[in-house]
């Protein structure tokens, strides 16, 4: 391989046919006279664009149909001619310099064209050369050259991080490990499991009890995840009657009075809220929005009168203090009960965290746009954020997340998508460049990603993503199923 041309970022390198290059492979690019060397990755493969090639080969494909006897070919020309026909032109944007083994994202330098050496970089040695530490592992899969691919947990506290990709490509697997990695290092994962995916993550594939089964707790609204009015704030019930309800502005000041009501006279349950409303003094239509919102409640299944029916998320999160995640199974959840159950579980979230009850959770939201209203996007990833709330969105329409979130986003996993919408919408959120990610990402096979951000420490990476040993749920049922 030689170093053909430079413009910008982008490097350009001639390559013979038997050269094994991929898209996505790293190339060190050495100048001896300087001890220098380029880091570029290859994002395409064209053939190399020779002076008097496209005669050449129109003149031999006129020819082949007339021309029956045996070629004479003494001097081994034509063998010559086809590898030069084949020969590979790879398109490389560079990513940093290596200089004393001490890598810098600094390119402002030019290799000399006929002195360097350019050669394969393993994705090993890469990660050797970035120092991506490996204090806290959680393992991914592997790389094309069958090495492990470990992250460091530490990568992703604190940080905002998507998953994305087109229906079927892996993305509530990779999901799946991320949230088991990080409850092995002792962390407080919840999960919105919208599709019931993550409810048998504690059972291995074989319906046995893992290793993690002790700490996977699975909370179903309506059935085992129940709570009393006493449990939710006055704040969070008006934000479930103005967003998920949309109690207007007159009802929810009347209803604030009769929440204050009830609790002023400690009689703050279901059945006291029906029969005040039924009795409150005030104009028939307020009256009337109350009780319809007030049946919504009723009809939820969430809320009971019970205390021994009702659900202690603190009780849970104090036994997930050396590391569990707590599952949210929304499957079988209409969509208004559904936001419900979101705003009250935020709401205590950030009361916990506010008196340091628990020290900080990640957050893993599926398909979020589906529950969370538009004004949560930019207050899970500030303020949420700053209180310790760590956000993981898993979605395969990448448009329904709003691009000033993309832009605040530490680590992306791209799956495979061929759609140029959706590329355009991810590559304006990376911090590289957009050729890059709309190139390698469309050419990506399923269950392989490309893993963008801190994470690795801007180096772009195709990953092969592992199996795992788990109970699958939430696959598509199929009709036509192989009979034996």
């Amino acid at each position: 391989m030689r170093l053909y041309r430079k413009e910008g970022n982008t490097v350009q390198i001639l390559a013979l046919p038997s050269g094994n290059v991929e898209k996505g492979d790293y190339l060190l690019i050495d100048d001896p006279a300087t001890h220098r060397s380029l880091i570029a990755q290859v994002i395409d493969i064209q053939f190399a664009n020779v002076p008097g090639i496209l005669e050449e080969l129109l003149r031999n494909s006129t020819t082949n149909g007339l021309v029956y006897e045996e070629r004479f070919d003494p001097l081994d020309i034509a063998s010559h001619v086809t590898y030069i026909q084949d020969s590979r032109l790879l398109v490389c944007k560079i990513r940093g310099t290596v200089e004393d083994g001490k890598l810098s994202v600094s390119a402002s330098w030019l290799p000399s064209r006929s002195q360097s050496n350019v050669k394969r970089l393993p994705t090993a040695s890469l990660l050797t050369l970035a120092k991506i530490s490996e204090d806290l592992p959680v393992q991914l899969g592997e790389t094309k050259e069958l090495s492990q691919f470990t992250i460091d947990a530490r990568a992703l506290d604190g940080k905002l991080n998507i998953v994305t990709g087109k229906k079927g490509t892996g993305k509530s697997h990779l999901s799946k490990l991320l949230v088991l990695g990080l409850i092995d290092h002792g962390a407080m994962v919840v999960v919105l499991d919208l599709n019931g995916e993550y409810a048998h993550l504690g059972f291995s594939s074989n319906g046995e009890k893992n290793q993690h089964h002790n700490k996977i707790h699975v909370l179903t609204p309506g059935s085992n995840f129940k709570i009393t009015l006493d449990q939710m704030k006055l704040r969070v019930m008006l934000n479930v009657l103005i967003h998920a309800l949309h109690l207007p502005g007159t009802s929810a000041r009347e209803f604030r009075r009769i929440w204050r009501f009830l609790q002023e006279r400690n009689t703050l349950t279901l059945h006291e809220l029906g029969e005040t409303i039924k009795n409150w003094k005030c104009n028939q239509h307020v009256k009337d929005a109350l009780f319809s919102r007030y049946y919504s409640l009723l009809n939820s299944g969430f809320f009971t009168d019970n205390p021994a029916e009702a659900t202690n998320l603190e009780e849970n999160f104090q036994r997930n203090r050396e590391g569990g995640a707590l599952i949210l199974n929304l499957r079988d959840t209409s969509t208004v009960d559904r936001q419900i159950v979101v705003e009250y579980i935020l709401g205590k979230l950030v009361d916990l965290l506010t008196q340091w009850k628990i020290r900080a959770v990640f957050l893993f939201a599926e398909e979020a746009h589906l529950y969370l209203r538009e004004t949560y996007w930019d207050d899970i990833v500030t303020r949420m954020r700053h209180l310790g709330v760590f956000t993981t969105f898993v979605t395969n329409q990448p448009n329904t997340i709003r691009e000033n979130i993309y832009r605040q986003a530490d680590n992306i996993f791209l799956f495979n998508f061929t759609n140029e919408h959706d590329l355009e919408t991810v590559s304006r959120a990376t911090k590289v460049d957009a050729e890059t990610v709309k190139s390698i990402a469309r050419d990506l096979p399923p269950h392989h990603c490309l893993v963008l951000g801190n994470v690795v420490k801007d180096f772009p990476i195709a990953v092969k993503v592992r199996a795992l040993d788990i109970q699958t749920t939430g696959q598509t049922r199929f009709f036509f199923i192989d009979k034996d």
